[in-house]
């Protein structure tokens, strides 16, 4: 239950915005209200008692106090408007063995909101599959855009804190390491992390990150002008150079390529 009001609270100062976010009272109301929707499934724990942001609304504008109110006007658009895309219960089977979640079509308003909310889900399914004993792998592309919002940021640093002790393997991939590094909290996530997998760098990303992963002239000359498969692997207190010269007549290679011109020629074939 803490979990889950932290999480609603991220997402209402997200939505809410402003320089200092939400107010104490304002916590207070939602995370009441959060107690309120909850009560009805922990009586009766069914996929059709879990409440939906329009049950949040509904018990904010409830509240006798005028910020429950002014918490629920900024959710307005979110649950009736046009941009109410998480206001219903999913129609995805989220129980696969693999599931991706995709957010590239999000529009600019609901991109926060969406990564947010798939945070979530992934702190949920560790926690079941903690509970049947089973480890999870959690991969996040593109993963400077989750640092550039303060609430995805934070959830991320907890992310990486605590999902060892709950049998989650957490990787974050990008391309864009300078804006990876001009995030706060990417220090407690280096610090965090047992395993760095690094390829060809700009020279301005190389200096920074030597700063950060205490990398040597020599050793960041593998990571300088490199050819593809070629970089650094951290390994605990291990830098290690590779070479790795993937077969390019693969049908694998074909499936994993992102080169424009390789995909166009796969579906002409």
């Amino acid at each position: 239950m803490a979990l889950k009001s932290d999480f609603i609270l991220s997402l209402c100062e997200l939505i809410v915005g402003g320089k200092e976010g939400l107010q104490p009272i304002e916590k207070t109301v939602i995370d009441r209200c959060v107690h309120q929707i909850y009560q009805r499934y922990f009586e009766d724990p069914g996929p059709e008692n879990m409440p939906i942001l329009e049950d949040l609304y509904d018990a904010l504008m409830a509240q006798e106090e005028k910020e429950g109110r002014h918490v629920a006007t900024a959710l307005e658009i979110y649950v009736k408007g046009s941009l109410n895309l998480f206001n219903h219960r999913t129609n995805v089977d989220i129980n696969n063995r693999l599931v991706c979640y995709d957010i590239k079509e999000l529009g600019k308003h609901l991109k926060k909101i969406g990564m947010l909310v798939i945070q979530d889900q992934v702190w949920n399914r560790v926690t079941a599959n903690r509970s049947a004993g089973k480890t999870t792998r959690y991969y996040m592309d593109e993963f400077h855009l989750l640092l550039k919002e303060e609430q995805t940021a934070a959830y991320s640093v907890e992310i990486w804190k605590r999902f060892r002790k709950w049998g989650g393997i957490p990787t974050g991939i990008t391309q864009n390491v300078k804006d990876l590094l001009s995030s706060r909290e990417v220090e407690n996530i280096f610090e965090n992390s047992d395993f760095v997998y690094m390829l060809n760098q700009a020279a301005g990303d190389r200096q920074i990150l030597a700063q950060q992963l205490n990398i040597s002239t020599h050793q960041l000359s593998y990571v300088t002008h490199s050819c593809e498969g070629q970089g650094l692997l951290f390994y605990g207190s291990v830098i290690l150079p590779f070479v790795d010269r993937f077969p390019t007549d693969l049908e694998l290679y074909k499936i994993m390529t992102t080169k424009l011109s390789e995909v166009t020629e796969a579906k002409e074939a």
